[in-house]
Protein backbone atom coordinates (compact mmCIF):
# COMPACT_ATOMS: atom_id res chain seq x y z
CA UNK A 1 0.00 0.00 0.00
CA UNK A 2 1.40 3.35 -0.98
CA UNK A 3 1.49 5.69 1.99
CA UNK A 4 0.02 9.18 1.79
CA UNK A 5 2.05 12.24 2.50
CA UNK A 6 0.58 14.67 5.02
CA UNK A 7 -0.47 16.93 2.14
CA UNK A 8 -2.17 14.07 0.29
CA UNK A 9 -4.00 13.01 3.45
CA UNK A 10 -5.35 16.52 4.01
CA UNK A 11 -6.40 16.74 0.37
CA UNK A 12 -8.08 13.34 0.67
CA UNK A 13 -10.13 14.45 3.68
CA UNK A 14 -11.19 17.68 1.96
CA UNK A 15 -12.05 15.78 -1.25
CA UNK A 16 -14.24 13.36 0.70
CA UNK A 17 -16.14 16.16 2.42
CA UNK A 18 -16.55 18.30 -0.72
CA UNK A 19 -17.82 15.44 -2.90
CA UNK A 20 -19.83 13.80 -0.11
CA UNK A 21 -21.80 16.94 0.75
CA UNK A 22 -22.24 17.77 -2.92
CA UNK A 23 -24.81 15.01 -3.44
CA UNK A 24 -27.59 16.71 -1.43
CA UNK A 25 -26.36 20.09 -2.69
CA UNK A 26 -26.80 18.92 -6.30
CA UNK A 27 -30.25 17.59 -5.42
CA UNK A 28 -31.19 21.09 -4.27
CA UNK A 29 -29.74 22.56 -7.47
CA UNK A 30 -31.68 20.35 -9.89
CA UNK A 31 -35.00 20.62 -8.07
CA UNK A 32 -37.27 22.70 -10.35
CA UNK A 33 -34.29 23.56 -12.56
CA UNK A 34 -33.04 21.87 -15.79
CA UNK A 35 -30.41 19.33 -14.74
CA UNK A 36 -27.95 19.68 -17.61
CA UNK A 37 -28.20 23.47 -17.50
CA UNK A 38 -27.39 23.35 -13.79
CA UNK A 39 -24.32 21.25 -14.51
CA UNK A 40 -22.94 23.40 -17.33
CA UNK A 41 -23.37 26.56 -15.25
CA UNK A 42 -21.13 24.87 -12.70
CA UNK A 43 -18.57 23.67 -15.23
CA UNK A 44 -18.35 26.95 -17.13
CA UNK A 45 -18.16 28.78 -13.79
CA UNK A 46 -15.18 26.64 -12.85
CA UNK A 47 -13.13 27.60 -15.91
CA UNK A 48 -12.04 31.07 -14.70
CA UNK A 49 -11.26 29.56 -11.29
CA UNK A 50 -9.01 26.93 -12.88
CA UNK A 51 -7.44 29.44 -15.28
CA UNK A 52 -6.60 31.91 -12.48
CA UNK A 53 -5.21 29.10 -10.31
CA UNK A 54 -2.95 27.93 -13.13
CA UNK A 55 -1.80 31.36 -14.22
CA UNK A 56 -1.12 32.51 -10.64
CA UNK A 57 1.41 29.66 -10.44
CA UNK A 58 2.98 30.58 -13.77
CA UNK A 59 1.67 27.52 -15.62
CA UNK A 60 1.31 27.47 -19.38
CA UNK A 61 -2.28 26.80 -20.51
CA UNK A 62 -1.18 25.30 -23.83
CA UNK A 63 -1.77 21.64 -24.63
CA UNK A 64 1.58 20.01 -25.54
CA UNK A 65 2.04 19.30 -29.22
CA UNK A 66 0.48 16.03 -30.32
CA UNK A 67 -1.50 15.50 -27.09
CA UNK A 68 -4.80 17.21 -27.91
CA UNK A 69 -6.58 13.98 -28.87
CA UNK A 70 -5.21 12.32 -25.75
CA UNK A 71 -6.89 15.02 -23.67
CA UNK A 72 -10.12 14.52 -25.63
CA UNK A 73 -10.02 10.76 -25.02
CA UNK A 74 -9.56 11.34 -21.28
CA UNK A 75 -12.24 14.05 -21.11
CA UNK A 76 -14.98 11.88 -22.64
CA UNK A 77 -15.24 9.22 -19.88
CA UNK A 78 -13.82 11.21 -16.94
CA UNK A 79 -15.81 14.43 -17.35
CA UNK A 80 -18.37 14.29 -20.17
CA UNK A 81 -20.06 10.90 -19.67
CA UNK A 82 -19.64 10.95 -15.89
CA UNK A 83 -21.32 14.34 -15.50
CA UNK A 84 -23.94 13.74 -18.20
CA UNK A 85 -25.19 10.42 -16.81
CA UNK A 86 -24.77 11.41 -13.17
CA UNK A 87 -26.69 14.69 -13.28
CA UNK A 88 -29.58 13.07 -15.17
CA UNK A 89 -29.62 10.12 -12.78
CA UNK A 90 -29.78 12.19 -9.61
CA UNK A 91 -33.00 13.87 -10.76
CA UNK A 92 -34.96 10.64 -10.10
CA UNK A 93 -32.99 9.28 -7.13
CA UNK A 94 -32.36 10.38 -3.57
CA UNK A 95 -28.95 11.97 -3.11
CA UNK A 96 -27.82 9.15 -0.83
CA UNK A 97 -28.74 6.36 -3.24
CA UNK A 98 -27.10 8.29 -6.08
CA UNK A 99 -23.88 8.54 -4.10
CA UNK A 100 -23.83 4.81 -3.34
CA UNK A 101 -24.30 3.87 -6.99
CA UNK A 102 -21.94 6.53 -8.31
CA UNK A 103 -19.08 5.46 -6.10
CA UNK A 104 -18.99 1.88 -7.23
CA UNK A 105 -16.30 3.30 -9.51
CA UNK A 106 -13.32 1.39 -8.01
CA UNK A 107 -15.08 -1.91 -8.69
CA UNK A 108 -15.59 -0.91 -12.33
CA UNK A 109 -11.85 -0.22 -12.52
CA UNK A 110 -11.25 -3.84 -11.55
CA UNK A 111 -13.80 -5.09 -14.09
CA UNK A 112 -12.42 -3.03 -16.99
CA UNK A 113 -8.86 -3.89 -16.03
CA UNK A 114 -9.75 -7.57 -16.26
CA UNK A 115 -11.62 -7.27 -19.56
CA UNK A 116 -9.40 -4.82 -21.42
CA UNK A 117 -5.95 -5.48 -19.99
CA UNK A 118 -6.21 -9.08 -18.76
CA UNK A 119 -5.57 -7.98 -15.18
CA UNK A 120 -7.18 -10.97 -13.48
CA UNK A 121 -8.49 -10.16 -9.99
CA UNK A 122 -7.64 -12.30 -7.00
CA UNK A 123 -10.18 -13.96 -4.71
CA UNK A 124 -10.57 -10.81 -2.61
CA UNK A 125 -11.38 -8.75 -5.70
CA UNK A 126 -13.97 -11.34 -6.77
CA UNK A 127 -15.58 -10.97 -3.34
CA UNK A 128 -15.72 -7.21 -3.85
CA UNK A 129 -17.40 -7.56 -7.25
CA UNK A 130 -19.97 -9.97 -5.77
CA UNK A 131 -20.75 -7.59 -2.89
CA UNK A 132 -21.12 -4.63 -5.26
CA UNK A 133 -23.45 -6.62 -7.51
CA UNK A 134 -25.64 -7.71 -4.61
CA UNK A 135 -25.72 -4.18 -3.20
CA UNK A 136 -26.71 -2.79 -6.59
CA UNK A 137 -29.53 -5.33 -6.90
CA UNK A 138 -30.83 -4.23 -3.49
CA UNK A 139 -30.86 -0.62 -4.61
CA UNK A 140 -32.59 -1.55 -7.85
CA UNK A 141 -35.26 -3.48 -5.91
CA UNK A 142 -36.18 -0.35 -3.99
CA UNK A 143 -36.17 1.68 -7.20
CA UNK A 144 -38.73 -0.67 -8.77
CA UNK A 145 -41.05 0.09 -5.87
CA UNK A 146 -40.43 3.85 -5.90
CA UNK A 147 -40.71 4.63 -9.61
CA UNK A 148 -43.13 1.99 -10.89
CA UNK A 149 -40.68 -0.44 -12.41
CA UNK A 150 -38.62 2.16 -14.32
CA UNK A 151 -35.24 2.32 -12.57
CA UNK A 152 -33.78 4.76 -15.12
CA UNK A 153 -31.99 6.79 -12.47
CA UNK A 154 -30.14 3.75 -11.15
CA UNK A 155 -29.14 2.69 -14.66
CA UNK A 156 -27.83 6.19 -15.43
CA UNK A 157 -25.83 6.29 -12.19
CA UNK A 158 -24.31 2.89 -12.94
CA UNK A 159 -23.41 4.08 -16.44
CA UNK A 160 -21.79 7.15 -14.90
CA UNK A 161 -19.80 5.01 -12.46
CA UNK A 162 -18.70 2.65 -15.24
CA UNK A 163 -17.59 5.56 -17.42
CA UNK A 164 -15.63 7.10 -14.54
CA UNK A 165 -14.06 3.73 -13.77
CA UNK A 166 -12.91 3.30 -17.35
CA UNK A 167 -11.66 6.88 -17.45
CA UNK A 168 -9.70 6.38 -14.25
CA UNK A 169 -8.06 3.29 -15.71
CA UNK A 170 -7.08 5.26 -18.81
CA UNK A 171 -5.83 8.15 -16.68
CA UNK A 172 -3.45 5.84 -14.85
CA UNK A 173 -2.11 4.45 -18.11
CA UNK A 174 -1.65 7.78 -19.93
CA UNK A 175 1.45 9.94 -19.77
CA UNK A 176 0.84 13.64 -20.24
CA UNK A 177 3.22 16.57 -20.03
CA UNK A 178 0.62 18.75 -18.29
CA UNK A 179 -0.09 19.81 -14.74
CA UNK A 180 -3.29 18.56 -13.08
CA UNK A 181 -4.85 22.04 -13.05
CA UNK A 182 -4.25 22.62 -16.77
CA UNK A 183 -5.43 19.10 -17.65
CA UNK A 184 -8.60 19.64 -15.60
CA UNK A 185 -9.19 23.01 -17.29
CA UNK A 186 -9.11 21.54 -20.79
CA UNK A 187 -11.14 18.44 -19.97
CA UNK A 188 -13.84 20.54 -18.26
CA UNK A 189 -13.86 23.04 -21.15
CA UNK A 190 -14.24 20.37 -23.83
CA UNK A 191 -16.97 18.52 -21.90
CA UNK A 192 -18.78 21.79 -21.13
CA UNK A 193 -19.04 22.68 -24.82
CA UNK A 194 -20.64 19.34 -25.66
CA UNK A 195 -22.98 19.41 -22.65
CA UNK A 196 -23.88 23.00 -23.46
CA UNK A 197 -25.03 22.04 -26.97
CA UNK A 198 -27.08 19.14 -25.57
CA UNK A 199 -28.63 21.40 -22.93
CA UNK A 200 -29.52 24.03 -25.55
CA UNK A 201 -31.26 21.44 -27.72
CA UNK A 202 -33.18 19.60 -25.02
CA UNK A 203 -33.56 22.16 -22.23
CA UNK A 204 -33.41 25.55 -23.94
CA UNK A 205 -37.17 26.01 -23.65
CA UNK A 206 -36.94 25.38 -19.88
CA UNK A 207 -34.26 27.96 -19.12
CA UNK A 208 -35.04 30.48 -16.40
CA UNK A 209 -33.18 32.42 -13.73
CA UNK A 210 -31.98 30.20 -10.85
CA UNK A 211 -33.21 30.86 -7.33
CA UNK A 212 -30.79 31.84 -4.57
CA UNK A 213 -30.38 28.23 -3.28
CA UNK A 214 -29.74 27.10 -6.86
CA UNK A 215 -27.14 29.83 -7.41
CA UNK A 216 -25.40 28.78 -4.18
CA UNK A 217 -25.42 25.17 -5.37
CA UNK A 218 -23.98 26.21 -8.73
CA UNK A 219 -21.26 28.25 -7.00
CA UNK A 220 -20.39 25.31 -4.73
CA UNK A 221 -19.96 23.09 -7.78
CA UNK A 222 -17.99 25.65 -9.77
CA UNK A 223 -15.51 26.58 -7.05
CA UNK A 224 -15.22 23.52 -4.80
CA UNK A 225 -16.24 20.55 -6.95
CA UNK A 226 -14.67 21.45 -10.31
CA UNK A 227 -12.21 24.12 -9.20
CA UNK A 228 -10.80 22.07 -6.31
CA UNK A 229 -12.02 18.48 -5.97
CA UNK A 230 -11.57 17.50 -9.63
CA UNK A 231 -7.99 18.78 -9.57
CA UNK A 232 -7.28 16.81 -6.38
CA UNK A 233 -8.84 13.65 -7.81
CA UNK A 234 -6.84 13.80 -11.04
CA UNK A 235 -3.71 14.33 -8.95
CA UNK A 236 -4.43 11.19 -6.92
CA UNK A 237 -5.44 9.21 -10.01
CA UNK A 238 -2.18 10.08 -11.76
CA UNK A 239 0.35 9.66 -8.95
CA UNK A 240 -1.08 6.82 -6.84
CA UNK A 241 -1.50 3.13 -7.71
CA UNK A 242 -4.99 1.61 -8.01
CA UNK A 243 -5.14 0.42 -4.40
CA UNK A 244 -4.31 3.84 -2.98
CA UNK A 245 -6.50 5.88 -5.32
CA UNK A 246 -9.45 3.61 -4.47
CA UNK A 247 -9.13 4.92 -0.92
CA UNK A 248 -9.89 8.43 -2.14
CA UNK A 249 -13.53 7.56 -2.85
CA UNK A 250 -14.27 4.89 -0.26
CA UNK A 251 -15.92 7.13 2.36
CA UNK A 252 -17.68 9.54 -0.02
CA UNK A 253 -20.94 7.53 -0.38
CA UNK A 254 -21.19 7.34 3.41
CA UNK A 255 -20.93 11.13 3.65
CA UNK A 256 -23.41 11.44 0.76
CA UNK A 257 -26.04 9.23 2.41
CA UNK A 258 -25.95 10.83 5.83
CA UNK A 259 -25.54 14.41 4.58
CA UNK A 260 -28.64 13.81 2.44
CA UNK A 261 -30.53 12.57 5.49
CA UNK A 262 -29.42 15.65 7.44
CA UNK A 263 -29.88 18.34 4.77
CA UNK A 264 -32.89 17.02 2.83
CA UNK A 265 -34.69 14.90 5.41
CA UNK A 266 -34.26 11.78 3.25
CA UNK A 267 -35.10 8.57 5.07
CA UNK A 268 -32.77 5.67 4.21
CA UNK A 269 -34.57 2.34 3.78
CA UNK A 270 -33.30 -1.02 4.94
CA UNK A 271 -32.21 -1.76 1.38
CA UNK A 272 -30.08 1.39 1.42
CA UNK A 273 -28.37 0.43 4.69
CA UNK A 274 -27.68 -3.12 3.50
CA UNK A 275 -26.53 -1.96 0.07
CA UNK A 276 -24.26 0.68 1.57
CA UNK A 277 -22.58 -1.91 3.80
CA UNK A 278 -22.13 -4.32 0.89
CA UNK A 279 -20.71 -1.64 -1.39
CA UNK A 280 -18.37 -0.39 1.32
CA UNK A 281 -17.17 -3.97 1.77
CA UNK A 282 -16.64 -4.25 -1.98
CA UNK A 283 -14.70 -0.99 -2.07
CA UNK A 284 -12.70 -2.16 0.93
CA UNK A 285 -11.62 -5.28 -0.91
CA UNK A 286 -10.25 -3.13 -3.72
CA UNK A 287 -7.88 -1.60 -1.17
CA UNK A 288 -6.39 -4.92 -0.08
CA UNK A 289 -2.96 -5.34 -1.57
CA UNK A 290 -2.64 -8.81 -3.10
CA UNK A 291 0.10 -10.93 -1.60
CA UNK A 292 2.99 -11.78 -3.89
CA UNK A 293 3.16 -15.30 -5.19
CA UNK A 294 6.42 -17.19 -5.38
CA UNK A 295 6.57 -16.58 -9.11
CA UNK A 296 6.09 -12.84 -8.55
CA UNK A 297 8.90 -12.74 -6.02
CA UNK A 298 11.33 -14.59 -8.28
Amino acid sequence: MTSFSRKDFILLVLLTLVWGFNWPIMKIGVTDFPALTFRILGTFGALPVLWLAARSQGMSMAIPKGQFMTVVHLAIPNVLFWNLFMILGITTLSSGRSAILGYTMPVWVVVFGMILFREMPNKIAWLGIACATLGTLLLLSSEFDRISGQPLGSILMLAAAASWGYGTLRMRRTKLEMTNIVLTFWMVLLASIVMGVIALIFEGHLWHMPTLPQWLSIAYNAILVFGFAFVVWFRLARILPPVASGLSVMMIPVVGVFSGAWMLGETPYWQDHCAMVLILVSLGTVLIKPSKTKSDAS
